[in-house]
């Protein structure tokens, strides 16, 4: 098991090299880089960028693991819209994204993005489920040539209206059945369900290729109610060798303070 920590937390920094740095003395594996911090759209993000986040990464021993928060930025993209010409620009966006992954040494692409999945009122779900699949699967391809493993995320039924159980999302999973379309879990997202985090990780273990760790209060592990033991007793318990990852909402303590406090208190159940 590694870990990870998002690089928005950073994002008032300005400073990639700063990031990577501190976050590896700070103890983690791997840096998760949330694109919109670099650039609006994925595709303007220049070779030379790309090129020097490998270098810093080398340089201080720090896995680029991947990318989230892929569609905060980009105005058009739209994973279940039902206009094709929209679905069309959704999936070659897509793709620009896993070569941005695949550029800067990242296996992971976390897909969340609530609102740019919400399903239309005159968008029924099974026609919803049939959109997103075709932009995944337009992008599955590039996946594969890149070394990139697509996530997909269950998130909250007050974030979104499509693929908010970890079942409808590994409905989807099954149904486009590639190795590099897999499952994110994410500790907040879990809280609203009616099973416990721990049974749903060894429920769908066989899908798991990414956690991110986060508290209900919108913070890092550590610093809410959520306790973790069981969390990463049941990581343990499926032999889960992938990255938990802090993802966290509230930036207030500072950056400094969520990276240490989190870690620490991870560490202490491994």
């Amino acid at each position: 098991m590694k870990f990870g920590i998002c690089s928005e937390i950073f994002k008032e920094w300005n400073d990639i090299e700063r990031t990577i740095n501190f976050v590896k003395e700070t103890g983690y594996d791997g840096l998760e880089i949330a694109p919109f911090t670099l650039s609006q759209y994925v595709y303007d993000i220049p070779a030379s960028t790309r090129a020097a986040i490998v270098k810093y990464a080398e340089a201080a021993d720090l896995d680029i693991l991947g990318i989230h928060w892929v569609f905060v930025g980009p105005e058009g993209v739209y994973l279940t819209h039902p206009d094709p010409e929209i679905r069309a620009f959704t999936a070659k966006y897509m793709v620009d994204l896993v070569n941005f992954c695949g550029d800067v040494g990242g296996k992971i692409l976390v897909f969340g993005s609530p609102q740019q999945r919400n399903i239309d009122r005159d968008v029924t779900y099974n026609q919803a489920f049939g959109y997103a699949r075709e932009v995944f699967e337009k992008a599955l391809p590039t996946c594969e040539k890149r070394g990139v493993t697509l996530c997909m995320e269950q998130l909250t039924h007050w974030e979104t209206n499509f693929c908010h159980t970890p079942e409808q999302t590994v409905e989807l999973i099954e149904a486009i059945n590639h190795p590099n379309f897999q499952l994110i879990l994410d500790t907040k997202a879990m809280s609203y369900l009616q099973e416990d985090r721990a049974t749903l990780i060894q429920k769908y273990a066989r899908y798991l290729r990414h956690y991110h760790a986060n508290d209900t209060n919108f913070n890092g592990p550590g610093w809410g109610d959520v306790d973790f033991g069981p969390i990463f007793k049941a990581l343990q318990a499926i032999h889960y060798d992938h990255y938990v990852s802090v993802e966290v909402f509230k930036f207030e303590p500072g950056p400094e303070a969520i990276a240490a406090k989190s870690l620490a208190y991870m560490k202490q159940f491994v």
